[in-house]
């Protein structure tokens, strides 16, 4: 089972997964949400190993009832509530997601898997914003306590220690990984990347929170999605993986390296598309720097990133320029009232 599979890093993890282990078969649930899109996995969705369930963690019944099912002897979880300003205004639907919605999954797999846990793996995917914030030095390792700083940050915290938890309660065979930025192909737009493209094309004001100096580490999703392959099948159980891009970008930095390159793809004059950045209000609570320290996953399993990230952002932006019809679908409706309430 792979939760949030027709999510953004799901969907590449769905993906990854049916078209290479033909003999596995892949069942994805998703509740379907408004970042949750059948149209990112159109092109494997009559694969003979792929099967689409759809299902919400939060409900426990339906839990229960597709783990009798199925039989499942692994669960890669990714289904969660995962953007921080959606957190601020709604932190309830956080809590609830991400941490009840993983005791229900955690549930139903000790109650299958009670006395026979040999051959099973309970994957959690979970994020680098559980550590919290850096200084201008320093990385998140594996052993860096946890300080989160944000309603979705804490409500991923939370469900991290529940996995351990059952781990040590219940035998739990259990992974996690904590994992900086994404982006790629099939983002929805509501995280910067994917939104600043979306607002470049269409001549939309570029939202740039307080000074624009905050600090991420990018990676590209198909590497995320790689580096998910190895840990579950080659990672110790009861072990927690940092995956990282050894990339860190001021934002203000690369929204200027995205505008560059938009100019460059709309035929725009060198320096057109700067003109749309808007400094606003920074928001409650913002991390000023993440960076991840990958040295574990890359010496214990032999990942490290497949692209650069300006090779990354290349191919994420030629995506977007090719799939308009993905960006209209999706930029409708829900998308744009959400919109209005967080930045106008």
């Amino acid at each position: 089972m792979i939760t949030g599979g027709a999510g953004f890093i799901g969907s590449h993890v769905v993906r990854l997964f049916v078209n290479t282990y033909p003999n596995y078969r892949i069942v994805n649930l998703d509740a379907l949400t408004y970042a949750g899109n059948l149209e990112n996995l159109k092109d494997i969705e009559n694969a003979a190993n792929y099967i689409f369930e759809h299902a919400d963690i939060n409900n426990a019944e339906q839990i229960n009832g597709l783990f009798a099912k199925y039989k499942f002897d692994g669960v890669i979880h990714l289904a969660a509530e995962s953007h921080v300003d959606r957190s601020i205004t709604d932190p309830n639907a956080f809590i609830q997601t991400n941490v009840m919605g993983t005791a229900n999954l955690l549930n139903a797999a000790r109650t299958l898997w009670k006395g026979n846990e040999e051959g099973k793996r309970f994957y959690h995917v979970s994020t680098d914003e559980v550590y919290g914030s850096l200084g201008e030095t320093g990385f998140f390792l594996e052993t860096t306590p946890y300080d989160p700083q944000s309603p979705y940050s804490a409500s991923k915290a939370a469900s991290d220690h529940l996995v351990r938890a059952y781990g040590n309660t219940y035998h739990m065979p259990f992974v996690i990984t904590n994992c900086s930025n994404n982006y790629g192909p099939n983002h929805f737009p509501e995280k910067l990347i994917p939104l600043f493209i979306h607002n470049i094309k269409t001549n939309r004001p570029l939202p740039v929170y307080g000074d624009g100096k905050y600090t991420r580490d990018w990676l590209y999703v198909v590497d995320h999605a790689r580096a998910i392959d190895l840990v579950f099948h080659k990672g110790r159980n009861g072990e927690t993986y940092n995956i990282g891009g050894f990339n860190e970008w001021q934002n203000i930095e690369l929204v200027k390296l995205l505008c560059k390159e938009m100019d460059v793809r709309l035929g725009r004059e060198a320096g057109e598309s700067e003109k749309l950045i808007n400094y606003i209000k920074d928001r409650p609570g913002h991390d000023r720097r993440y960076a991840i320290d990958a040295t574990k996953l890359n010496k214990e399993l032999g990942w490290y990133p497949s692209v650069t990230f300006e090779e990354g952002l290349s191919k994420t932006i030629d995506w977007y320029m090719a799939n308009d019809e993905w960006l209209n679908n999706v930029t409708s409706g829900e998308y744009q009232k959400y919109y209005s309430t967080q930045y106008n």
